[in-house]
């Protein structure tokens, strides 16, 4: 696995291989990597020839008081797993090599990045939109890895792909949970064995959800009290969003009659933790 940290270098490096007809597969990602991050790499090896992973703690989407200045890091542990999951270049590039002095362009992608997490952290879809962008633009792969951990992200960055005709394929990959159920996340490490516990509250709510929609409950408004309900009764935590919406449009959904997204935000402790289920309704 070679290490790059010069877009110049990437270039020259990849385009290598894709003149002679290789498929390039990306991983974005901002490092700190766990099992979900790997599931990514993994399936991404399974269906290209070259397998590009990116390292980059991107500064465009922290807002103010978030915790871009201590998001955990851990480059090398990060390469050695890369290494053992089979990818071919690891590209890390620094702040000033993505954002060079005077950059000034930003990128808006309205409707899908408006509610959710574009409500409670302002700017972050057009921070996640612009790096993304620049990523693309500088891989140029042939298929681009993203979890649906972060689902109201993988749905802003599909309809930025598709908007500015990008010839690049975006995967969605299953969420990969801990064995007791809580998702794999970077910010994890941020939770003490109490708090550890009581974000077991995230993904243990979709069985209520359930529950309630089986027994023939298909008010939004009843259910979001049982699960908000449910979500209080733990110690540490606060409520950003309990949202039912479209899985498609991201939208508020008026019942829970067809299928639906139950996205979550809540933070653990100082650790903000999100997580998602979609419910088909038969």
């Amino acid at each position: 696995m070679k290490i790059i940290t010069k877009i110049s270098e990437s270039r020259e490096e990849i385009n290598i291989y894709r003149c002679v007809g290789k498929r390039i597969g990306f991983v974005p990602t901002m490092g700190y990597l766990h099992e979900g991050h790997l599931s990514l790499v993994k399936k991404c090896r399974e269906e290209n020839d070259i397998v590009v992973v990116s390292i980059f703690v991107n500064p465009t989407q922290f807002g103010a008081g978030e915790d871009f200045e201590h998001y955990p890091k851990d480059m090398k542990k990060d390469a050695a797993m890369l290494l053992e999951a089979g990818a071919d270049f690891l590209f890390t590039p620094s702040v000033e090599e993505i954002y060079p002095a005077g950059s000034s362009t930003t990128i808006s992608v309205s409707g899908v990045s408006d509610g959710l997490c574009g409500s409670s952290r302002p700017g972050h879809f057009d921070g996640v939109a612009l790096v993304v962008t620049k990523l693309l633009n500088i891989i140029m792969p042939h298929k681009a890895y993203f979890g649906m951990k972060d689902y109201q992200q993988l749905q802003v960055i599909k309809r930025l792909v598709a908007d500015l005709n990008m010839n690049t394929k975006i995967i969605g990959m299953p969420i990969v949970r801990e064995a007791d159920g809580l998702a794999m996340s970077s910010r994890n490490v941020y939770l003490n064995s109490e708090e550890r516990k009581a974000a077991l509250c995230l993904s243990r709510s979709f069985a209520l959800v359930y529950e309630a929609v089986e027994g023939g409950e298909t008010e939004v408004s009843e259910v979001k009290h049982i699960v908000e309900s449910f979500i209080k009764d733990h110690p540490h935590t606060r409520i950003d969003y309990v949202q039912f919406v479209d899985p498609e449009t991201l939208k508020p959904v008026k019942d829970l009659s067809g299928d639906f997204l139950l996205a979550l935000a809540v933070y653990i402790g100082k650790a903000r933790l999100i997580d998602n289920n979609l419910f088909k309704v038969m």
